[in-house]
């Protein structure tokens, strides 16, 4: 199935330069392009596409709050953060806002298709930098809220330590002897129970509250 990507980036060559190299591999169709946050909600509102790659810093509505309009107006969209920010403040705020991945322009282009596939599929890569960033801001919180409930069972805590470990949803049924779809179902409860839309909002609430680490 083809993958069918909105760019959102002010730098017209960038954009360009992205389609075709998207556009190079057969599971890729770029099916719009903006050059501001507001103009992406509207092309996404349009064109529904699967993911859309989006930067932080545009004009009129940055990419953090068209992040947070779309993933709040379009469920079946998974946002992915292209930029140039390596703040960690920045990409706290873009996965807050929804977005599924985080990368900087300085990755390679493998790396942006790689996640790119994977948001598509409902799958969250974190790189270890970000990971890192993650976990002492879980920590400054959890000693904020050390005394919330546990309110996840068993199995969906050693479901979710393996996705924070990075696991994928196949790996987390061989390692734990269970099918897909029980992987799936499981995520999804712990999705309702964390009031969660995504896996790293999980893993990031989960944290929060005591109930998985980030190693």
């Amino acid at each position: 199935m083809t993958i069918r990507i909105l760019l959102a980036d002010d730098h017209t060559m960038l954009r360009q330069g992205l389609r075709r190299a998207l556009e190079e591999d057969d599971r890729f169709e770029v099916v719009a392009e903006a050059a501001s946050g507001d103009e992406a909600v509207r092309l996404v509102a349009a064109v529904r596409p699967d993911v859309v790659l989006m930067d932080v810093s545009m004009p009129f509505m940055d990419g953090v709050a068209a992040t947070r309009e779309i993933t709040k107006r379009f469920h079946e969209v998974r946002v992915v953060m292209l930029t140039m920010h390596h703040d960690s403040d920045v990409a706290h705020r873009a996965i807050r806002a929804g977005a599924t991945g985080y990368l900087v322009k300085d990755c390679t282009l493998d790396e942006v298709r790689s996640t790119i596939a994977l948001a598509a599929s409902g799958e969250t890569t974190i790189s270890p930098n970000f990971a890192a960033s993650m976990l002492t801001e879980a920590r400054r919180l959890n000693q904020l809220h050390g005394d919330d409930d546990k309110v996840i069972s068993r199995r969906e805590e050693e479901v979710l330590q393996l996705i924070a470990d990075g696991s994928s949803t196949t790996e987390v049924a061989s390692k734990l002897y269970i099918s897909q779809k029980t992987v799936k179902n499981h995520l999804a409860s712990i999705y309702e129970k964390l009031d969660a839309r995504d896996r790293t909002q999980a893993v990031l609430q989960a944290v929060r509250m005591g109930i998985v680490r980030l190693n």
